[in-house]
């Protein structure tokens, strides 16, 4: 027996919530085996992706607290995956960069998100899955509603 309301089937918001909130679930689950979260994974992509970054400039690119990335710089630090030094411009700024430890993590922890993916999107061909993500991407890049 469904217990969903079929009208809540009816809603694209309700199923891309739902949808998202399971796949979120499944990769949250694979990084907790990691001792990791869904934000050490942003911070090691955001600079994995443009480089080193002074320790604001992160919190801002990833609208995250700065006493909160702070926490996780110190959780990736021990573990060597992030490294942070004193900035050469402006010794009051600390400048964070990705370490090859934690390019090798970053790599396995994208395993892994395909590896979700796949699972939340087996019921999709491979051309179906492709349509999908241009058609989401299309929209997380065009939407003006704030995150």
């Amino acid at each position: 027996m469904d217990a969903t309301p079929p009208s809540l089937l009816e809603l694209t918001t309700y199923l891309l919530a739902q949808t998202g909130r399971r796949a979120r679930g499944r990769l949250a689950a694979r990084l907790a085996e990691r001792e990791l979260r869904l934000w050490h994974l942003s911070v090691l992509a955001a600079l994995a992706d443009f480089g080193p970054h002074a320790q604001r400039e992160l919190a801002e690119r990833l609208g995250i607290d700065a006493s909160d990335l702070v926490r996780l710089l110190d959780e990736l630090s021990r573990t060597a995956l992030v490294e942070r030094t004193r900035s050469a411009a402006d010794r009051r700024r600390m400048q964070v960069a990705i370490t090859p430890a934690g390019r090798t993590a970053l790599a396995e922890l994208h395993a892994e998100a395909a590896s979700v993916r796949d699972e939340v999107l087996a019921p999709l061909s491979a051309a179906e899955r492709e349509q999908l993500h241009g058609l989401l991407l299309r929209v997380f890049l065009e939407s003006d509603v704030p995150s």
